[in-house]
């Protein structure tokens, strides 16, 4: 073999290599559900209400610092409540597990938001579990499970 063909099959096993490990580990189907919750919380980011409700069904629930809310609890305290001019959330997820059957998927997630309000930045990390449903061939959370690890 001469050397011009032995540096192209060894470029080949190269690419092959790094496209192998680029790749995502989660199905398209499992992203679908994790990109539910990222819509979800850009949709709080943007106090946006409409947008949050496209993202969850009728009868949410969420489980927050040891409360149950709804839909209206999650408004009132993230949107109505928070009127702060130079408010601004910016989140960044961690996919730690992502179960995904025909109509149900689980999604494990550690949830880092960094908010910026009033002049001051505080940033909280969460641990945080969802249960979402399909309805209309689209993911939508039903239940919401949030542990806050960290805020500093």
């Amino acid at each position: 073999m001469n050397t011009l063909k032995k540096i192209q099959l060894i470029l080949f096993g190269i690419l092959a290599t790094l496209s192998l490990q680029a790749q995502s580990p989660w199905s398209i189907e499992q992203k679908e559900a994790q990109q539910t919750m990222e819509h979800f919380f850009n949709a709080l980011s943007n106090r946006d209400s409409i947008s949050l409700k496209n993202y969850s069904i009728a009868d949410i629930s969420l489980y927050e610092y040891g409360q149950v809310w709804n839909i209206d609890t999650l408004i009132l305290k993230a949107i109505t409540l928070n009127q702060s001019a130079d408010f601004k959330r910016t989140n960044s997820f961690e996919f730690l597990q992502t179960t995904v059957d025909k109509t149900t998927a689980w999604v494990t997630y550690r949830l880092q938001s960094a908010i910026f309000k009033d002049g001051k930045q505080t940033t909280l990390q969460w641990l945080e579990t969802v249960a979402l449903v399909r309805e209309r061939k689209q993911w939508k959370v039903k239940h919401l499970h949030s542990t806050l690890i960290k805020r500093s």
